[in-house]
């Protein structure tokens, strides 16, 4: 079994400054953006950085919201709430440079749009993924599993110093683990 210690000090060594696994829920990220804010302020980092890492926190926390298998709903003080399930750590390379890394379970029917998504907005530079995000921001989504706008991973790509990397791991029968890591 890890002790303490020995996390605190792999979380410290690995320059991890946030990390989050459990459930997730759209005002349950206020908190946690706001402490993400105030890191990158102490942080005192150019503030197209800054905005770029917050972007990117924000389109991953909002992926596992809309599509994490893992849901539940509750009913707290006469309001519904929809709780999804995932995970995320955001931390700095030893160039500096910063991290993002997200994941959750997934409908396994999923993965091959996702992956095809990915590969694609990965084959683009900088200014071929600004033109296609002026497409996508004109065009009606036509992606029938998407529950969004269908542009949250192309703004990912978009703030990204580098490829999207991705990976799918099976999980259970139907379902796989997707995780993404976005660097900055």
């Amino acid at each position: 079994m890890l002790n303490m210690l020995d996390a605190y000090n792999m979380i410290k060594d690995e320059n991890i400054i946030l990390i989050y696994s459990g459930p997730i829920w759209a005002d349950g990220m206020e908190g946690i953006a706001d402490n993400l804010k105030k890191r990158l302020e102490f942080d005192k980092m150019p503030m197209s950085t800054a905005q770029s890492i917050f972007s990117i926190f924000v389109e991953q926390m909002n992926n596992i919201l809309m599509y994490s298998a893992e849901r539940e709903h509750f009913i707290l003080n006469e309001k519904e709430i929809d709780v999804s399930r995932g995970m995320f750590i955001i931390g700095m390379k030893k160039d500096k440079s910063y991290f993002i890394r997200s994941g959750n379970v997934i409908k396994k029917e999923s993965v091959d749009l996702i992956k095809s998504r990915i590969d694609h907005l990965n084959t683009m530079d900088k200014q071929q993924l600004r033109q296609f995000y002026k497409q996508q921001i004109k065009s009606d989504n036509t992606n029938p599993e998407s529950k969004g706008g269908g542009i949250g991973l192309t703004e990912i790509a978009r703030r990204a110093n580098s490829k999207i990397e991705y990976e799918f791991v099976p999980y259970e029968s139907g379902f796989s683990f997707f995780s993404m890591m976005v660097a900055i």
